[in-house]
């Protein structure tokens, strides 16, 4: 499908890619995992043709089509959601309607993935200038795989979705039979997603034919023998220097001594490519101690004009819960906290506790630090007590080690000053924090590290975050926003993603019923089109008998094929109904049952989709 062989690219002479290959297979799922600024956009521009490479080359099939969604994007106004997305199809005419059965057809997966992507139907005629840069990120996501490419690149597809649009796209994913290349700093999307990992650092790559979990116990392997490989280097160096140093000016040892000078010349030196932070403990100060209920809201209501947010919000949280508030994009997560927080006037009762100190990060928190100060003096004015004596190991594990650290904040670009602002919220002396999205800049290594630190941390956290991995063990309290509403649910984030799906099996149900009755009237839709381009264009003449008998033969085939299918669909959501029934109980809630229940619904959904190609 595609190779990649002695491939280097250099920026202001700097190789950043030093000679690497591999092949990309077809059905391969791999994620592209590294530090910042290792690399990874760079490989994907270059795969996707946006960069010429300084040597070495990237074959492709002749009739490979890749399909590139890059983190940062440039769009174009005037036109509605529905037409942007319309204008990958070449024959669409958005002011005269569908012109074909196959366009019919597109029109309605359009609306599927749309959908599956967080938007609502009503948004479809919307301007896409109405939209931020996050929801048209989804309006480029929804164009890429709608047009099915054999080649799928994605960098950071997830840093603006909501927890349902990301389990959505792992379905949409897991069912599509393209190849996919993906960045990404969410662990549980990239396990879910990928067979393969590449890791690029210094410039190389190593490559394992396993998700990301496993490679992360093999990558840990792989530091331990470089660790001993380069001390026994280093050592080795250290004794041929004193040996040079000792005979240096002996005549009789002149030989040996220029030997090990050219020995020393030639040597390929070792270097160890990962930082190995996995002993910094990062804590946070001590909390000075709160009321018992740092939050108490009851029947609280928020509206922007004519539009209700939510209302009849009641809820209390506790000294010492953590707590996460998940739900769609817009549904009133971020306008709760800055009602918390006194930003926005609201309707209802809201109190903060007895000596509450709130530390806030909030989503523009970069654009609140001293730009002429540096990374170190930025957070050596905050740290206190022990920890100033770890600023640099603090730094380093938030990837500001060694000259970095040195930067002032005004040349750093927006990730690197939400990770600087939220090391110094980590610094900062409080009892309750609230962190709003607090890891779509941070890596793999600094969601640890950070995700550690609040676990530790005695006072209260209340999270907002999309992030399943990093919830995972962390919070043991979910609100849930949608609807106007905020529901309280007990247990982690795993316990409410699965009571979430059982409770929603019924709605599921209903959901496939309307769509079976949906595809019939789309499909007479299309067979009054038909009719009417017929009556429209007068035929040139009737059919020779053998043609209106092949006619007929097709047809006959075509209502059996339909009929198949129509009692293998019943098959199915009989057979889902049972396995509804049995996942009712607890004891049934078992992976391999949840994963039959996905299994079963994606083949009800591919038949829906044949029976409705062949309906028409």
């Amino acid at each position: 499908m595609l190779s990649i062989e002695h491939l280097t690219i250099e920026f202001s002479s700097k190789p950043v890619l030093d000679d690497i290959s591999f092949l990309v297979n077809k059905k391969d799922r791999i994620a592209l995992v590294g530090k910042n600024g290792a690399g990874k956009t760079t490989l994907l521009r270059l795969i996707a043709g946006e960069y010429a490479p300084t040597s070495g080359t990237i074959s492709k099939d002749a009739d490979l089509t890749i399909g590139y969604l890059p983190q940062v994007m440039l769009h174009k106004d005037g036109r509605t959601l529905r037409e942007e997305v319309m204008s990958i199809c070449p024959t669409s005419d958005s002011d005269s309607g569908p012109t074909s059965k196959s366009e019919a057809l597109f029109i309605a997966e359009m609306d599927k993935t749309i959908v599956g992507l967080g938007f609502e139907r009503k948004d479809f005629d919307r301007p896409c200038s109405e939209f931020s840069g996050g929801w048209r990120m989804r309006i480029e996501l929804a164009k890429i795989l709608l047009q099915h490419p054999d080649l799928l690149l994605l960098d950071e597809p997830t840093n603006h979705l909501d927890i349902e649009s990301i389990q959505w796209l792992e379905e949409f994913l897991a069912g599509s039979p393209s190849a996919v290349i993906v960045v990404s700093h969410d662990r549980a999307f990239i396990d879910n997603i990928t067979n393969r990992t590449i890791e690029i650092s210094l410039g190389h790559i190593y490559d394992y034919n396993v998700n990301y979990s496993q490679f992360v116990v093999l990558r840990q392997e792989r530091h331990e023998q470089q660790v001993r490989a380069f001390l026994n280097q280093q050592k080795m160096i250290q004794e041929t220097e004193e040996f040079i140093e000792r005979f240096r000016y002996k005549a009789t040892k002149a030989v040996q001594v220029q030997s090990r000078i050219k020995q020393l010349n030639k040597l390929e030196r070792l270097e160890v490519d990962l930082e190995d932070t996995s002993r910094l403990n990062l804590k946070f100060p001590p909390a000075p101690r709160s009321g018992d209920f740092p939050i108490i809201i009851e029947d609280l209501r928020k509206d922007f004009g004519t539009h209700t947010v939510f209302h009849d919000v009641t809820l209390t949280i506790r000294r010492g819960e953590k707590v996460a508030f998940v739900g769609k994009n817009g549904e009133g997560k971020t306008t709760l906290v800055r009602c918390i927080m006194g930003q926005l006037d609201y309707f209802g009762t809201l109190k903060i506790g007895h000596n509450v100190k709130i530390g806030y990060f909030a989503q523009n928190q970069a654009s609140l630090l001293d730009e002429n100060l540096t990374v170190f003096q930025t957070i050596d004015y905050v740290a206190v007590g022990d920890i100033r004596t770890k600023i640099r190991d603090i730094l380093g594990a938030f990837m500001f080690g060694g000259e970095a650290s040195e930067k002032k904040v005004k040349v750093l670009s927006g990730g690197e000053r939400s990770r600087l602002a939220m090391i110094r919220l980590l610094l900062e002396p409080c009892n309750l924090l609230i962190l709003d999205e607090p890891t779509n800049h941070l890596d793999m290594q600094s969601k640890d590290v950070l995700k550690t630190a609040l676990k530790d941390f005695n006072g209260t956290v209340i999270c907002v975050s999309h992030d399943r991995d990093f919830l995972d063990g962390l919070v043991e309290k979910v609100y849930e926003f949608g609807g106007g509403h905020v529901r309280e649910h007990l247990g982690g984030i795993y316990d409410f993603l699965r009571k979430k799906r059982i409770s929603n099996l019924q709605e599921l149900e209903r959901s496939n019923n309307s769509q079976r009755s949906g595809l019939t009237s789309h499909s007479a839709a299309v067979s009054l089109l038909t009719a009417k381009r017929s009556n429209d264009h007068t035929r040139s003449g009737l059919l020779d008998y053998e043609a209106q008998k092949a006619e007929a033969a097709a047809r006959r085939k075509k209502e059996k094929q339909i009929a198949d299918t129509e009692a293998e669909i019943a098959r199915l959501e009989a057979e889902q109904a049972e396995l509804e029934a049995l996942l009712n109980a607890t004891e049934n809630q078992t992976p391999d049952n949840f994963a039959k229940y996905e299994h079963i619904k994606r083949t009800i959904e591919q038949k829906l989709y044949e029976w409705e190609i062949l309906s028409e």
